[in-house]
């Protein structure tokens, strides 16, 4: 009777506050801001926003919306402005557009048992495997796979260092489309060498950036072949298209072209080991790792890092702009890195990001699929819930182990009796010394396309 009370309460004290000159001839229609303010008195909390997102924005019925509860309150509220808020503290919130990639864990959670729940063995989940990955390749614009130019890559001079080598390159994926990057070789390989790619990450300084740097020339020292390379958009993918293209849907696929092009021109090697080829990525570049080895079976060993959950979709059109998470009547990205299975997979997960509660749900869940295969041993988790969203020595230190168990490389001399590696061996080289077109872009080829509405006139149907 009290809950009665309280909301017949609430409801009428609403609708004193929403009366003035209002019917239902304008659907009872009131500015957003307006209706923020009423919410804070009504609730006794503080909502902070832009002026930006509530500006000519109003909503109709506001006063039906509400609700006993405050959170069920501003989600009728704010749902239909494709706005929501995110809770800061007791009663303190703040407004935001509405997140299509991050959801609520418990959400996740649900969504990834409901999908658990159409597989209970190999058979079943290989089936369904057979059903997301076509449709994969159709989201993203990659069935038919476009042809290959048959351009030579451009490579340049290998540079020397005490035990690797590092040459950049730029390869043409599509006609005038150019992916770039660097190459970090043992400065001498024994027999077949095992491959890594190395997919970059949302954070500042690109590929260029110090741990890049390191990850890759420590791969190399302990005797694979490391490809670090660009996002579409960022380093030198800016000389053909705007930063801002980035944020535009196709970057995922070319992204994902591109590693496939890069693994395809590899993969011609005769000195690879077409049986030891990894991918390594770190945020976005995580959640392409995941994709790659969801798409190609070529890839034998995968290492997404601070970027798998069953609740975030990745906030980046080059992680969710075309639709693939629809495929196969819906999926998300631990069912994806599922599909890596029963190839061994290290998923490394922190405390203060998206993949916060990895072990909880979505870990055991990964562990159950491998258990299909009877490979349960082949899936691990290094979560290190006092670390943040970045690709530190605490990262890197368990994707060397990783990769050293599983590839059999040689981490004499970079690791101590502890356990520790000794990473003063890498060097760290200036930006422009890691570009394939020049210091000015001067070797960019003549055949280089120009702009986003020219990446977009290659995809045409």
């Amino acid at each position: 009777m009290t809950r009665i009370l309280v909301i017949i309460w609430g409801c009428l004290c609403c609708f004193i506050d929403f009366s003035r000159a209002q019917n239902s001839d304008d659907r009872y229609r009131m500015p957003l801001e307006d209706v923020i303010h009423i919410v804070e008195d009504r609730y006794n909390i503080h909502i902070k926003y832009d002026q930006k997102l509530v500006a000519g924005k109003s909503l109709n019925y506001a006063a039906w919306r509400f609700r006993a509860d405050v959170d069920e309150t501003l989600r009728n509220l704010l749902a239909p402005l494709d706005l929501k808020v995110n809770k800061e503290g007791v009663g303190k919130y703040k407004l935001k557009e509405y997140e299509y990639y991050r959801w609520e864990p418990q959400d996740g959670w649900d969504y990834l048992d409901k999908l658990a729940s159409r597989y209970h063995d190999k058979d079943s989940w290989e089936q369904r495997k057979q059903q997301i990955r076509p449709d994969l390749y159709k989201a993203l614009k990659l069935s038919p796979m476009p042809a290959a130019p048959q351009s030579v890559p451009l490579v340049t001079k290998k540079r020397k260092f005490k035990n690797y080598t590092v040459e950049n390159f730029a390869l043409e994926i599509m006609p005038g489309l150019y992916v770039n990057g660097s190459i970090y070789r043992p400065l001498k390989p024994k027999g077949k060498i095992p491959l890594v790619l190395s997919p970059d990450g949302h954070w500042g300084g690109h590929r260029f950036r110090e741990d890049a740097q390191i990850r890759c020339a420590m791969t190399a020292q302990m005797g694979a072949v490391a490809v670090s390379y660009d996002l579409f958009g960022w380093g030198e993918s800016g000389l053909q298209f705007q930063y801002s293209d980035h944020r535009k849907s196709l970057s995922l696929t070319v992204q994902t072209l591109g590693a496939i092009r890069i693994l395809d021109w590899m993969l011609q090697d005769s000195q690879i080991d077409t049986a030891r080829v990894g991918i390594c990525g770190g945020s976005g570049g995580g959640s392409q790792t995941v994709l790659m080895t969801a798409l190609d079976d070529r890839i034998t060993l995968s290492i997404p890092v601070v970027s798998l959950s069953s609740y975030f979709y990745g906030g980046c059109p080059c992680e969710s702009g075309m639709p693939i998470h629809a495929s196969a009547g819906g999926t998300n990205n631990v069912e994806l890195a599922a599909m890596a299975a029963p190839r061994p997979q290290l998923v490394i997960s922190d405390g203060k990001d998206w993949t916060a509660h990895m072990p909880q749900h979505d870990f055991p869940y990964l562990q159950k699929i491998y258990g299909y295969y009877g490979k349960t041993e082949l899936v691990e988790n290094v979560h290190l819930p006092d670390d943040g969203h970045d690709f530190g020595y605490s990262k890197r230190k368990p994707v060397y182990d990783f990769i050293s168990k599983h590839f059999g490389l040689d981490t004499k001399g970079l690791k101590n009796a502890a356990g520790d590696y000794d990473e003063s061996g890498c060097v760290i080289e200036e930006e422009k010394a890691l570009y394939a077109f020049g210091p000015n872009g001067e070797n960019l080829p003549s055949n280089a396309i120009q702009g986003y509405e020219n990446l977009e006139q290659l995809f045409k149907d």
